[in-house]
């Protein structure tokens, strides 16, 4: 018998008593019946590192019909340039290559377990960002899909720009005991995409990331996604995007073209060594530069020969 259902049990007993006798009764009712039965639902956001991180995961304490209630409703301001699914224009120049991005996911989904994808790159401004918000919009195109999308650059977060939001209340908060997953996540225009922002500015990026605390929120909304998505700091510089991808499934990396040298290209690979890198996406490709680009783009009246998309 589930903890869930013995809970329930317990507050109809509780009900009953309560009943047959008024003047003996308590504030014990169903809902404190099943935050006490339940591990982790109660005090939760006092709850010491170890105790998070060994708890399990409590997706089923509730569903995503509260989710949308409880959820702060934002008013997003994308930016029309880089966030490419916001706009009308369904075949402008990036948009095909994230669907075709979205099929690969997927067929690699059928031999193994893939949800929860880390976006990173060996150096800054190779383009991490946008592949992570654009990758998150694709995958609420389909219909029913459901995606989160979490700002885990706790260094130099830009999502929250892109998407013309708040960064705060976020991660950070959330990280620090401040808040809870309710309190901490947006949802806006787009229908199914939720976003974590990273929060506010920490003096300790890395050892908020490996306290525990992540790993489980992560536990406890998967079961309300099809995809998270996890966009972290340069690989390179820092130790934090090795720590997130400790709890993910795999690893997507995003090189730039004619810039990113090989050398720091293959030292950031290497910093995933016993992760799963599920591929590698070249970012920042001319329009002109390929001639299957032009042929698509050409053939359904899309613009080519512009600036490429970097972010």
């Amino acid at each position: 018998m589930s903890r869930i259902h013995e809970a329930l049990k317990k507050a109809e007993q509780d009900r009953a008593a309560a009943q047959a006798n008024p003047a003996g009764s308590s504030q014990t009712g169903e809902s404190a019946a099943i935050a006490s039965s339940v591990p982790g639902t109660a005090g939760m956001e006092n709850a010491t590192p170890s105790a998070i991180s060994s708890g399990p995961s409590l997706s089923a304490a509730f569903t995503f019909d509260s989710l949308l209630a409880r959820c702060v409703q934002s008013n997003w301001s994308p930016d029309n340039k880089t966030m490419l699914f916001f706009n009308s224009d369904e075949h402008a120049y990036g948009t095909e290559e994230f669907r075709t991005l979205r099929s690969r996911l997927y067929q690699m989904r059928e031999k193994q377990s893939l949800k929860k994808v880390l976006v990173t790159s060996s150096l800054p401004k190779e383009g991490k960002t946008f592949v992570a918000a654009n990758l998150a919009q694709v995958m609420v195109q389909q219909h029913g899909r459901r995606a989160l999308l979490i700002d885990a650059d706790l260094r130099a977060a830009r999502l929250h720009l892109a998407f013309g939001t708040s960064a705060a209340p976020g991660l950070a908060e959330y990280l620090m005991g401040g808040a809870d997953e309710f309190g901490i996540m947006q949802r806006g225009i787009m229908e199914n995409l939720f976003f974590i922002p990273s929060g506010g500015a920490v003096s300790n990026p890395a050892e908020l990331v490996a306290n525990g605390r992540l790993k489980f929120l992560l536990n406890r909304v998967e079961a309300l996604f099809d995809w998270i998505i996890i966009d972290s700091p340069p690989a390179v510089p820092v130790s934090d995007p090795q720590l997130l991808a400790n709890y993910c499934d795999g690893v997507l990396m995003v090189v730039r073209s004619d810039a990113t040298p090989f050398d720091i290209a293959r030292k950031a690979c290497e910093e995933f060594s016993g992760k799963h890198l599920v591929g590698v996406v070249l970012n920042g490709i001319d329009a002109n530069s390929s001639p299957y680009t032009q042929y698509y783009y050409g053939a359904y009246g899309s613009a080519i020969g512009k600036e490429p998309v970097q972010r």
